[in-house]
């Protein structure tokens, strides 16, 4: 990767050329809809031609509307959107070639250069990608490496001698239609988005996690809508998975490329409609962070959610499933949930929901569903072998465990699904967000 050279404005744009970028970038709608970013890029363009960097307060006062009296020490508006509006020229560029130089705004200042396009932005491989998100938690790195080694198993594993049909999971109904058609395979793993809290001097006092805030849109929405709360939120570009997650790797990435289909990766904060409708979908991790495929998950389903993501409720015997693995004291008993779910995405492809209210119930599905014997227990307390019941049908199982062993576990619910419901609320849902 070339390293970029920043220069001044000037040499590389006349007034008038760069009067004309800064209005494209802004007429694009990669701001925004707050009127700030365009105002600032607006600004910081004007400044740039004067050979005048603005300061921070000039920008409070100038561009966001401060009082004379604002204190940039206590009050960090200016770098969270000089911040924000860094990433989003950023993104802009990523998505538009066609110019031979980019404007930059570089870190811990507040005036604009310009360096030679695609200088910053050549494509980086799959390990530096995952080393940028996770950049600001060095404690995930643990994570990764048990992520890679699921990869290198995966591998190890189509060494081995094939096992019988009559005892191989995928060849399973349940599996049957994942494995063998021409549809590639997309594994979706529930991540948390978190974002850091600035403290008086501008450095990250700590990370946050709120269930309302799952991206950086949802955080700049937060930001302007309840400013004094959150002016001192910044987006760090990171999220996290729960450690079950990378047990359930071990045990499904062997399965699913069994076939000899590639599987590819993708984290829930990631996913698009387009994903959804081209790939059979796999999804990995926590009921909580089911996000974008909850609606579906839930349309047809004989369950809905409780109090919290913690409970499920029999919506007709109106019993209540509730975990309590959140928290368990030191060798004290504790029960936790698994949801296992299938259905049709489309006419061509299906979803697969293998999650847990916690680590228990979300590593214990992801071992019953690879596991021939479970499968069949599954399959017969459905109703039915036969691969036309399989199709749509939704689980639950309960696990037992201590501290962090689970010791038992039973399947306690099992229900049909019609995809007609989960397509007619798709749509709905579809139509109202348009």
């Amino acid at each position: 990767m070339q390293q970029a050279v920043h220069r001044p404005v000037t040499e590389l744009f006349s007034a008038e050329a760069l009067h004309g970028e800064v209005e494209r970038i802004i007429s694009s709608g990669a701001l925004g809809r707050s009127k700030y970013y365009g105002v600032l890029l607006r600004y910081l363009a004007a400044a740039a031609v004067k050979g005048e960097p603005p300061k921070e307060i000039e920008l409070a006062i100038e561009v966001l509307g401060k009082e004379a009296n604002f204190d940039v020490a206590i009050d960090s508006s200016v770098r969270v959107y000089i911040h924000q509006l860094r990433k989003k020229l950023d993104e802009y560029y990523r998505h538009s070639l066609e110019q031979r130089y980019r404007l930059v705004i570089p870190k811990g200042q507040y005036t604009l250069v310009a360096v030679n396009h695609g200088s910053e932005h050549s494509p980086r491989p799959l390990v530096a990608k995952l080393a940028h998100r996770f950049a600001y938690a060095p404690a995930l790195l643990s994570l990764c490496a048990v992520l890679l080694a699921a990869n290198l198993i995966s591998l190890l594993w189509g060494w081995r001698s094939i096992d019988p049909p009559y005892n191989d999971p995928a060849a399973h109904p349940v599996w049957g239609t994942l494995i063998t058609d021409e549809q590639p395979i997309l594994l979706v793993m529930g991540d948390y988005y978190i974002f850091g809290e600035l403290n008086a001097n501008g450095n990250i006092a700590r990370m946050v996690r709120e269930f309302d805030v799952n991206s950086p849109d949802d955080l700049e929405e937060l930001q302007f809508t309840e400013l004094e709360r959150a002016q001192n939120y910044l987006d760090l570009n990171l999220s996290y998975m729960p450690e079950g997650s990378a047990y359930a790797l071990t045990k499904l990435v062997p399965l699913l490329e069994s076939g000899g289909k590639k599987v590819n990766v993708s984290m829930m904060s990631d996913l698009t409609s387009s994903d959804i409708h081209n790939n059979h979908i796999v999804y990995i991790g926590y009921i909580s962070a089911l996000d974008k495929l909850a609606e579906m998950t839930f349309a047809s389903s004989g369950l809905q959610l409780g109090r919290s993501y913690d409970e499920l409720i029999n919506r007709d015997s109106l019993q209540y499933f509730t975990s309590d693995a959140g928290l368990p004291g030191e060798g004290e008993a504790f029960r936790d949930y698994g949801m296992f779910s299938l259905f049709p995405a489309s006419s061509e492809t299906q979803i697969v929901v293998i999650a847990g209210m916690r680590d228990a119930g979300l590593m214990h599905t992801a071992k019953a569903l690879t596991d021939y014997r479970s499968l069949n227990e599954l399959s017969a307390a459905v109703g039915s072998g036969h691969t036309q019941s399989l199709a749509s049908f939704e689980a639950l199982y309960e696990v037992f465990g201590v501290d962090r062993l689970n010791f038992d576990a039973n399947l306690v619910y099992t229900n049909s699904l019609d995809p007609k419901q989960i397509w007619t609320k798709s749509l709905k849902h579809s139509s109202r967000s348009l």
